[in-house]
This record gives structure tokens, C-alpha cells and sequence, in this order.
């Protein structure tokens, strides 16, 4: 291992939490809410909780990972997991992190699973209500009650099956270490001995999308991280392997639902 490799393993904050099982621990609260600047790049370790929780980045993006599946966490596309279930995360330095709980004993899971929520600025003004010192109990009742209300999944998930096939393992690796790359179906199934069928019929099986949209899904997901960070759309748009700024937005728009320009706005 390099000194580079050194530092780079050394300027990651690891964080370790308890593993519990749904309602392992009774809370004296129906909803509670925390708030952290994640000052460097912070990978949590797998992990669960006894309640309900919402994450979401106030500023800035992270991820969220739950077995094959990677979820990708902005200002207005937030995660819900139920009380129990193994999740990972990795949050990078200056993101503003949001996480809040939720009693399983008076809030019924919103999904059996792990599902994208939209934080709309209403469900934001609620959930900062709750964090004030001064609330009674009746505005705080009140206040939950509207939180449950508003509590929806998404139109759009933020979402990356990863194959776990050796058959497809070299296609990610280079996907994650370089989202520009350009390899083609055809390339890749001359380099690894198999018809491009065979390729696309595996990552339909493992992830619902053919080659394709794999790696459209797996550049946007890069994208979002880039431009949460402050990088321009012109700056981002080669580092994930589009040539022009409006074939970049074309396939933003249609994993997200908006496009780069609106997101960066959020």
C-alpha cells in the first residue's frame, strides 16, 4: 500500500453502531430528529436500528446501501428504512446529514422495505418544527400527526441494483472506477468470452435493467455525488461519459425525473 493509499484510509472517519432487531428498545418519543456536518468523508458500518428511520441531506449527497442495493440521498430524495434492516452508508465530508426516528409502537412502517421518499419543503418545515425546544405536547401531537400525513414514497428512486455475478463483476469494477468509461456491449462480451445476450439477460435478471440502463443509472448516481459537491454541469457531464451537456441532461432527467439544472437548485 501506497503513502497516498495511507493517508486516503486514514481520512475516512469509520463508524460503528449496534445491530438491533425492530423494537429492541422502547424510545420515549414518537418522532426525534438529528442534525450533523459530516466533517470527513464518513463510511458507516452495517448496522440497524430499532425504529423507523428517515435519512435524508440537508446538503450536499450520500448513499445508503441495503445488500445489492445502493441508494443515492439528496435534499428532496430522502430513504426510509424499516426498524430492522441491515443498511451501510457513506456520507462524504460537508454534507449535512438529517436523521430521524420514528417509534414503531405508534408509527406503522410506510414500506415492508427499504423505499425513496420525497422531502418536500413542507415535510422539511414539519420535521424542523419538531426539533423546537418550546413546543407543548398538543403541538407536538399536532406536528407529528401532519408528519405522518405528508410521509410518502417517491415518483422517482435514486437506486442501483449492483450485480453480484463474477460474470459481471469486471463490467462494475469499471463502471465505479471510471463512469466515463465508453466499453461497449459488443467489447464486452468479445473480452469476456460471451454473447452480448448473455450480458444483458444477466443484469436484467439481477437488477431489472439491461446493460444499458445499468450504466446510465450507475453514471447519473456519480453524477448527483459531483454536482452536490459544486461542480459545474459542463464539468460533470465528460467525467460521466456524456459529450454533450444536453445528452448528459437527457439521461439525468430520465433516472431523476428533473434535470441537472433544477437539481443543483434544490
Amino acid at each position: 500500500m501506497s503513502i497516498q493509499d495511507v493517508r486516503a484510509a486514514d481520512a475516512v472517519d469509520k463508524r460503528s453502531l449496534p445491530v438491533y432487531e425492530a423494537g429492541a428498545i422502547e424510545v420515549p418519543f414518537v418522532i426525534a430528529g438529528m442534525y450533523e456536518v459530516i466533517s470527513r468523508d464518513t463510511h458507516w458500518e452495517e448496522h440497524s436500528h430499532p425504529t423507523h428511520e428517515l435519512l435524508w441531506s440537508a446538503k450536499g449527497s450520500s448513499s445508503t446501501t441495503v445488500g445489492s442495493r445502493v441508494w443515492t440521498i439528496t435534499p428532496t430524495i430522502g430513504l426510509w428504512i424499516p426498524a430492522g434492516v441491515l443498511h451501510s452508508g457513506w456520507t462524504p465530508a460537508g454534507t449535512a446529514l438529517r436523521s430521524v426516528q420514528f417509534s414503531i409502537r405508534e408509527v406503522p412502517s410506510i414500506s415492508a422495505d427499504p423505499v425513496a421518499v420525497e422531502v418536500s419543503p413542507l415535510l422539511r418545515l414539519l420535521l424542523d418544527r419538531l426539533g423546537a425546544d418550546d413546543l407543548d405536547d398538543v403541538s407536538r401531537s399536532t406536528t407529528e400527526a401532519m408528519v405522518l400525513d405528508v410521509l410518502r414514497p417517491a415518483p422517482h428512486q435514486l437506486l442501483l441494483h449492483v450485480p453480484e455475478s463474477p460474470l459481471l463483476a469486471p463490467i462494475v469494477a469499471r463502471v465505479q472506477a471510471d463512469p466515463a468509461d465508453e466499453t461497449q456491449l459488443g467489447e464486452w462480451a468479445r473480452s469476456l468470452g460471451v454473447s452480448a445476450r448473455t450480458i444483458t439477460r444477466a443484469f436484467d435478471a439481477e437488477t431489472g435493467l439491461g446493460f444499458t440502463r445499468w450504466v446510465v443509472t450507475a453514471r447519473v448516481q456519480h453524477a448527483i455525488t459531483l454536482l452536490s459537491q459544486g461542480h459545474a454541469i459542463e464539468q460533470v457531464a465528460p467525467r460521466v461519459g456524456y459529450r454533450s451537456v444536453s445528452a448528459f441532461g437527457t439521461a439525468f432527467r430520465r433516472v431523476t425525473g428533473i434535470s441537472p439544472g433544477r437539481f443543483r437548485e434544490l
